[in-house]
């Protein structure tokens, strides 16, 4: 999935909103507060020259994937496409982004203890864990649409549920969004991947796209962390820090409208409603990725990468602050979140920009260069917290390693997307999507469970070892494909839909 990034879901709002409630809102070093204002300022410079001269200026026929489509009706029609996609995959993000940081806060509120709040996230990740592979193989054989529409259901059910303050029935909230959270992360871009081809767009195009969802992903966090904030502090209507939550409800059912009637339904290639159980679409996922190289190496690919990305995720509040409560005020932790959105916008431009100026760059090619930027990042991060003495140490360095990582994620999220869209079969493509998560859901509960005992240092030393490996297997996945390459897939090229998938069937 796409959104990704730091692209947290309400799960990684757990290490990020635990220091809120102590954490001034202004004040601090003056030098730090200096430093990231200017560091903040050239990089939504930088934004905006890159989105406007990618997208917007005399290179929009070289750059842009309308170009691709052809003849002005063919391009209206993808654009039309396009729009619709994005229009209802925004949505669910932003419902997500919504209430994310406040998660933790809300049951704070409650009164639970910190072990108890830690059982609520853990429930959220093995409920992940559990149900991805059985919700991914439902939404291959009954349909993505229909899966959509049941991932604003459950994620519905769950933010209704936190106005209570019961803990089982918010441990039981927390196993809808766990599953929730797995249909998000898979049907969305299943859905429109299917019908990408379905439609006869080409496949230069399909890349613009993945780049037009980080993009938005990162305007629409910073766009809902503001307005989560005015409606938990005054606009809320006196529900505190709930207010969040129901404006998600809200944004939710509106996302689930629009899918229904403007989505049309698909299928996993060669499943239809009948005739094959989901025992048979999680083996026909299981063979495919013990048969395919490129299938398996894929998914590990993902788990490395966003296994150290969601470790970040958890641990770049309490590494920027350190552990001498004196550098609390230090830094505006919501300029910092803006900060790290903004790059994640600059590193879909630079990829959508490499993508259209460079034609012999192939998408294996550049994920090997991003995943070597990761590795410099994250070296840059652990050698500033392996040799500091104080959070005012060496801050430059880390914050600068941290937005770096911040872009290569931007460009990691439409490459992954690309080549997951090009080597994985349609007929288990969502399923498979769940089961390449299954790793990072273990080692997201490990971090939970864990990470309280180790250093900093130590943390981040092990997030560099994994970027490493998946560099080592970047490399390795793409010398394979390109000096003993295996044919394509025989069935990436969907089949017509059934005769009930029309616009508005549910």
């Amino acid at each position: 999935g796409s959104s990704n990034c730091c692209s947290a879901t309400a799960d990684e709002g757990f290490y990020r909103s635990r220091d809120l409630p102590r954490v001034p809102r202004h004040g601090g070093s003056s030098s730090l507060a200096m430093l990231l204002a200017v560091l903040f300022g050239a990089l939504v410079a930088l934004c905006l020259f890159l989105v406007c001269y990618v997208n917007c200026g005399t290179s929009l026929s070289l750059f842009s994937a309308y170009a691709h489509v052809g003849q002005d009706e063919r391009r209206g029609s993808f654009v039309a496409f396009q729009s619709r996609y994005l229009l209802a995959y925004l949505l669910a993000v932003a419902a997500d982004w919504m209430q994310g940081p406040y998660v933790y806060a809300l049951y704070g509120s409650y009164g639970f203890s910190h072990a108890e709040i830690a059982i609520f996230f853990i429930a959220g990740f093995g409920s992940s864990l559990v149900m991805g592979p059985i919700v991914g193989s439902i939404a291959d054989k009954y349909g993505r649409k229909k899966s959509a529409v049941a991932y604003c259901v459950l994620y519905s059910i769950n933010c209704l549920l936190k106005y209570s303050t019961n803990f089982k029935v918010l441990v039981f909230g927390r196993l809808f969004s766990g599953t929730a959270t797995s249909l998000l992360f898979s049907v969305f871009e299943s859905w429109m991947v299917f019908e990408h081809r379905k439609n006869g767009f080409p496949e230069e195009a399909l890349s613009h796209t993945f780049a037009l969802a980080t993009l938005g992903n990162g305007f629409v966090a910073i766009i809902a962390g503001v307005a989560a904030s005015l409606l938990a502090d005054s606009w809320g209507l006196g529900l505190g820090y709930y207010a969040p939550f129901a404006c998600a409800t809200a944004i939710l059912a509106v996302d689930a409208v629009i899918i229904a009637t403007t989505w049309t339904e698909n299928y996993g290639s060669g499943v239809s409603t009948g005739g094959v159980n989901l025992v048979g679409t999680l083996q026909a996922a299981v063979v495919d990725i013990v048969s395919d190289r490129r299938v398996w190496m894929l998914g590990l690919l993902q788990s490395l990468f966003e296994g150290c990305m969601y470790t970040f995720v958890f641990m770049w509040t309490p590494a920027l602050l350190g552990s001498d409560s004196a550098c609390d005020g230090a830094l505006s932790l919501g300029l910092v979140f803006a900060g790290y959105m903004v790059c994640i916008m600059i590193g879909s431009q630079i990829f959508s920009y490499v993508r259209g100026a460079f034609k012999g760059v192939n998408i294996e090619k550049l994920a090997i260069f991003n995943v070597l930027a990761a590795v410099a990042a994250m070296a840059g991060a652990t050698i500033a917290i392996l040799y500091r003495g104080s959070c005012y140490e060496n801050q430059t360095l880390l914050l600068s390693s941290f937005m770096l990582f911040e872009v290569c994620c931007g460009v990691y999220f439409p490459s992954m997307g690309t080549l997951k869209a090009k080597y994985l079969p349609e007929k288990t493509r969502a399923t498979l999507m769940n089961f390449f998560r299954c790793g990072l859901n273990i080692e997201l509960v490990i971090i939970l469970t864990q990470v309280g005992k180790l250093s900093f240092g130590m943390v981040f030393t092990l997030c560099l070892l994994d970027m490493l490996a998946c560099s080592v297997f970047q490399v390795v996945f793409h010398y394979t494909n390109v000096n003993s390459p295996l044919p394509l897939l025989p069935d990436n090229t969907p089949t017509s839909p059934p005769v009930e998938n029309e616009v508005g069937a549910v």
